[in-house]
């Protein structure tokens, strides 16, 4: 049912935590359907320079919420806010059809991480 790598990424999580002075904080899902991915970045010089996330909800949650971390770091927030929900599946070497919601909560954390680093950072240039 899941790929090898979905099941690395379940058991062997990377980047879980939390990033005390975050640059940006994304939180999406609800605890009614049962996923809930918080995601922090930090920035530097618009490069994602570290990642930390806490998922609750099940191993296709957990393994998005894990991989997206790995895709992201490094790269600048412009390139990371295109990832897509389907290149976090690809990466994950697939997923089954009932849990390609997990890879678009993945996806949509990072975006509402950059978005909350964009509006700290337009506010914090204009004071």
């Amino acid at each position: 049912m899941y790929s090898d790598k979905v099941m690395d990424h379940f058991t062997n999580p990377r980047n879980v935590g939390e990033i005390a002075d975050a640059d940006g904080i994304g939180e999406v899902g609800n605890a009614r359907c049962g996923d809930i991915m918080k995601l922090w970045i930090k920035v530097d010089g618009d490069v994602i320079t570290d990642i930390k996330f806490k998922t609750f909800g099940c191993g296709a949650a957990i393994a998005t919420s894990s991989v997206i971390t790995e895709m992201a770091i490094g790269k600048s927030v412009t390139e990371a806010e295109q990832i897509t929900n389907q290149q976090v599946a690809e990466e994950l070497h697939g997923l089954p059809a009932v849990k390609m919601h997990c890879s678009n909560l993945a996806a949509e954390a990072l975006a509402a991480a950059i978005e909350d680093y964009r509006k700290k950072a337009a506010a914090d240039s204009a004071s």
